[in-house]
């Protein structure tokens, strides 16, 4: 199984705090985009989230750190592992121990603060909580709410930031589908266009019935002129 870092914003926010590494030095290592570096340093990015120091989990060691702050062109490297672990099976419903259960409504609060695009069964998948708990704090009814406190689930331990950046991905992916989706060929034409062109009608119609009388008359009136005309031919 490839080496993958551990709770790369996590790591991103406690790099940008903690070293001089530039944007694009730190976004290299934690596979993030150099404008989301930028915003987590100008507080815009990942509030609520703890840093997370790599130095301590074994992934960065503070030589290579060094080597980045001293040469802005070097690409930092994730520390060999000193432990293997095996690789986790899927997986069912996921459990949540019971010193844990009592952060959820704050996790979930969290979620729907910061990310309100998620769906409630991806919620339910990240903090193992049910459909009702999540409609309960949506509408401000949960038993608790005045109390709630909106805090990262991450940083609680109730989910990785691996499955909450998928999650979250997933529901960018889904909500940009569904924006395409819509197309200018399904909405009906404003009642405005549709109105101005009935009384167009009208207003031809009615011209062609004036133009119609005015020859009418015209045609009379030459037919009157020619009689009289003979009439004066014949005395």
């Amino acid at each position: 199984m490839a080496q993958q870092l551990l709770m790369p914003k996590a790591t991103a926010v406690w790099l940008v705090d903690n070293t001089a590494l530039s944007f694009d030095q730190i976004a290299q290592f934690c596979k993030l985009h150099p404008l989301e570096i930028k915003a987590i340093a100008d507080g815009e990015s990942a509030q609520g989230i703890k840093g997370l120091d790599p130095i301590q989990t074994g992934q960065l060691s503070r030589e290579e750190i060094e080597r980045g702050e001293a040469d802005n062109t070097h690409k930092l490297k994730l520390s060999e592992p000193k432990v293997r672990v095996p690789e986790q099976k899927k997986k069912g419903p996921r459990y949540t121990p019971v010193s844990k259960r009592q952060d959820r409504p704050n996790a979930i609060l969290w979620l729907v603060r910061n990310h309100p695009e998620l769906k409630d069964a991806q919620i339910s998948r990240l903090v193992g909580t049910t459909k009702s708990t999540i409609e309960q704090i949506r509408n401000r009814t949960h038993w608790n709410s005045a109390n709630l406190q909106a805090m990262d689930p991450v940083t609680l331990g109730l989910c990785s930031q691996i499955d909450l950046d998928f999650e979250v991905g997933k529901a960018a992916k889904d909500r940009t589908a569904a924006h395409a989706g819509g197309g200018e060929g399904d909405t009906l034409a404003p009642a405005s266009e549709t109105e101005s062109g009935y009384g167009s009608s009208s207003a031809n119609e009615d011209e062609e019935i004036d133009a119609a009388a005015v020859f009418a008359k015209l045609s009379s009136m030459k037919r009157s002129d020619d009689s009289d005309e003979d009439e004066d031919e014949g005395r």
